[in-house]
């Protein structure tokens, strides 16, 4: 992928090191990568830039991911239809549930794979980087 046709992603997580896993995952994939380090930041990035897809963790401070994407669907902005992964330690079929109801595209649990990754970004983002 040329720098001009990158797909954006915003990866949406308090843990320094989960959030450099992925940008290494995604950057490595041909991806631009911004992050935020809850939702609350998130959802200003969103508003202040463009995005192709959102990657957010559940379990945050001031806004967990849950919050961010009844916040993001109920918006009646352009960005309220970018489609979002979710990531969480959290497994149960309850998790996954809460997450599908809020608006998530996708649920994916921790730890997540840097090629599992990369593949459902291009899944999503429509492209094969």
């Amino acid at each position: 992928m040329t720098d001009a046709v990158k797909k954006r992603i915003l990866v949406i997580d308090d843990a320094a090191l989960v959030r450099r896993y992925y940008r290494t995952a995604l950057e490595a994939h041909g991806f631009a990568v911004e992050e935020a380090l809850n939702g609350l930041e998130g959802l200003e990035k969103l508003l202040l830039q463009s995005f192709d897809l959102v990657i957010v963790d559940v379990n945050m401070p001031q806004m967990d991911g849950i919050t961010f994407l009844k916040a993001l669907r109920s918006k009646e902005l352009t960005v309220a239809s970018l489609p979002v992964l979710v990531t969480s330690t959290e497994a149960g079929p309850q998790d996954m549930a809460a997450a599908r109801s809020a608006g998530a595209n996708y649920y994916l649990v921790k730890p997540i794979k840097q090629e599992t990754l990369a593949e459902y970004a291009a899944i999503f983002c429509g492209s094969r980087p």
